[in-house]
């Protein structure tokens, strides 16, 4: 899941520090890309904040393994595959893993659409961070490039890039930017707006049913905690 996804869980907290542990994972892997960290091997050195980041960082993990484990995710993205094929036939692109990035993304865009997540309280949380305790939770767990991280996150925070996912063509944007992380050629603008067109066509049927996955992954929450 992306980070308004896994913000919706925590949306109604003001548990700054939980919060941000509930995105971190992926804010380390957009910042070092080549980092593996384990915090849960050294949570007996934690504070109290640094705690609650540990279980922020706990549930982003157990949140995307019942996503991507769910039927929904399979069903939803054997559904977005078929129709991604033929606007990447020119290229090297995997359908698959644009199928798999586009539902996350369009579920980003459907949860500000409806109003379900604040964009601007999201953003404030992270803001509202102590940056010490953050430094000290990842030095713990052995980063190496601590700096390089505060540098991608104040990117991250000044950007608030995030709201521009309420528009589909910037999604498609977004979309063919992570493409050529992976891939040496990517979308040109007529596949872009094919593509476009191809996540509004989608996104009718996904936005009556995406609930379900969040219901589901909620009650796998309230399970285990």
């Amino acid at each position: 899941m992306n980070f308004l996804s896994h913000y919706y869980f925590d949306r109604a907290s003001d548990n700054n520090f939980l919060i941000i542990g509930s995105v971190l994972p992926d804010l380390v892997k957009n910042a070092v890309p080549d980092a593996n960290l384990f915090p849960n091997k050294v949570k007996q050195e934690y504070n109290g904040n640094e705690m609650q980041i540990l279980n922020g960082w706990n549930k982003h993990l157990l949140v995307d393994k019942t996503f991507h484990s769910s039927i929904f995710f399979q069903e939803e993205t054997a559904k977005l595959k078929p129709l991604l094929i033929p606007l990447l036939s020119d290229t090297e692109i995997r359908p698959s893993f644009l199928a798999h990035i586009g539902l996350e993304l369009l579920l980003d865009h459907i949860l500000m659409e409806q109003k379900i997540v604040s964009v601007k309280k999201f953003y404030t949380s992270l803001y509202n961070v102590d940056h010490a305790d953050l430094k000290s939770f990842l030095i713990k767990v052995g980063l190496k490039h601590v700096d390089t991280f505060f540098i991608f996150l104040d990117k991250f925070l000044d950007s608030q890039y995030l709201f521009t996912y309420q528009k589909l063509e910037s999604i498609s944007y977004a979309l063919n930017q992570i493409c050529l992380r992976l891939w040496p050629i990517g979308l040109d603008s007529i596949q872009r707006e094919k593509l476009t067109e191809v996540l509004a066509l989608f996104k009718k049927e996904l936005s009556t049913n995406f609930h379900q996955i969040f219901d589901q992954i909620k009650t796998k929450l309230i399970l285990l905690s």
